[in-house]
């Protein structure tokens, strides 16, 4: 399977790291793509209305190495950021006209009901109970839930696991790892917080003993500890990641879509991973099936 196997080659490229190779953690790169400024759309649309506006709200996560962090600059880096960037160019809008806000799991879906963004590309997982109250388009990204430990630990082989070790499990409020998990814990044990950062200190200072998430977020995190943690690498969810816009858009939806499949023929999707993600994973990914906008 594909998916698994470029989960499994992941890992291994995060965990064969070593701090001189992978710049220990440092900033992941960042560009500008082309932008259309011929691009011309009908009147009405979400697509007229943000090129007229020359500028574009585009949620992201702030604290996710190698997906959505916050740089020295204060702006955000990583491949949502990519990818977000290339939406934009598409639409006619610079990425110096991009206002990047902070979406947290938790507030991504009332983000988008009350206007605060335009889009989100945010690490942001396609499932029917979202789809309630948004649309998403994609997915561009398939990832999968594992486990994060301390590099010593040996007793944590996977989800099933967890319960013989009594293994205390963080992750975060209103994610969907934070739901899966608690059918392989006694949920008094899942420890919650507002952002993986924290996770990833409790860890460090034993309050638990595994954090858990989509892998790639994961593989961050292991390249920011310098050593201290590792993924266990026993991926087992698939983790769609969609671009959250208004419900019924399907326009919109269109658009995105057309976006990411231009981006993944013309390379600009592959460039997007290696000047992010790549420097941990190099193997890019392809580019999903995309699902039906609706």
């Amino acid at each position: 399977m594909r998916l698994r196997r470029l989960m499994f080659g992941t890992a291994a490229a995060a965990l064969a790291c070593t701090v001189a190779a992978c710049g220990g953690g440092k900033d992941t790169g960042s560009s500008n793509p082309p932008v259309n400024t011929s691009a011309t759309f009908d009147a009405g649309t979400t697509m007229a209305k943000l090129k007229d506006a020359g500028k574009i709200r585009i949620g992201t996560k702030f604290d996710q190495p190698l997906f959505g962090l916050k740089g020295l600059d204060n702006k955000p880096t990583g491949f949502d950021v990519e990818i977000a960037k290339l939406v934009a160019a598409k639409l006619g809008v610079g990425a110096d006209k991009i206002e990047w806000v902070e979406t947290q799991s938790k507030v991504r879906e009332e983000y988008i009901e009350q206007g605060k963004v335009d889009l989100i590309v945010a690490t942001y997982t396609i499932n029917d109970k979202r789809k309630e109250r948004i649309s998403f388009a994609g997915p561009y990204y398939e990832a999968g839930q594992d486990l994060m430990v301390k590099k010593d630990n040996s007793a944590i082989t996977g989800p099933e696991s967890l319960k013989a070790a009594n293994a205390r499990v963080c992750s975060v409020t209103g994610s969907t790892p934070a739901e899966t998990i608690k059918k392989y814990v006694d949920p008094a044990n899942v420890v919650l917080f507002d952002v993986y950062s924290k996770c990833a200190d409790a860890l460090k200072n034993n309050q638990v003993d595994v954090v858990t998430t989509d892998n790639v977020i994961l593989l961050g995190l292991v390249d920011k500890s310098a050593g201290a943690f590792k993924l266990v690498g026993k991926p087992f969810t698939t983790e769609p990641y969609g671009i959250g816009i208004k419900k019924g858009d399907t326009k919109f939806c269109q658009f995105i879509d057309d976006t990411l499949k231009a981006a993944a023929g013309d390379g600009s999707y592959e460039k997007a991973w290696q000047d992010t993600a790549g420097k941990v994973a190099p193997d890019a990914p392809k580019l999903p099936d995309l699902d039906t906008c609706s």
